[in-house]
């Protein structure tokens, strides 16, 4: 069940790159910066995700990232997700993302799952939408 949301961000794609996939269709690699908020304090975000098209169109992504809060906080996440391309080039995840942090702040996340909402517009700006799974 969805619960608390517990972080929101925003930011721009830096870059792109198509890797190889000897298991199928193709596979894109992405990377980003953002800002935001995660459990109230605000932070930096960067991250990398690759996704593959699946047979059926959709898409299937696995990322890791860290995040630095604006009091010294430190956390990475791994997460995965699954998405559509839309008409004009803008892509959408839904998906969970794990966190590991020592940051007294963050201990919290842990033991949380996290499920998100990731959109990209076609012009590479990002916005993400973070609760915890209760």
């Amino acid at each position: 069940m969805q619960g608390d949301k517990i972080g929101e961000s925003t930011g721009k794609v830096t870059g792109r790159r198509v890797l190889p996939n000897p298991g199928g269709g193709p596979k894109m690699e992405t990377s980003f910066e953002a800002s935001g908020k995660l459990l109230g304090v605000e932070e930096t975000e960067t991250g990398t995700y690759s996704a593959v098209v699946r047979p059926d169109g959709s898409l299937f992504g696995e990322g890791q990232g860290i995040i630095m809060g604006k009091g010294g906080e430190v956390a990475t996440w791994v997460g995965q997700g699954v998405g559509t391309v839309k008409k004009d080039g803008a892509v959408s995840y839904r998906g969970a993302v794990y966190y590991q942090t020592s940051a007294p702040g963050w201990s919290r996340l842990n033991s949380v799952a996290a499920i998100f909402e990731f959109e990209v517009d076609a012009q590479g700006n990002s916005r993400a939408l973070l609760w915890e799974w209760k």
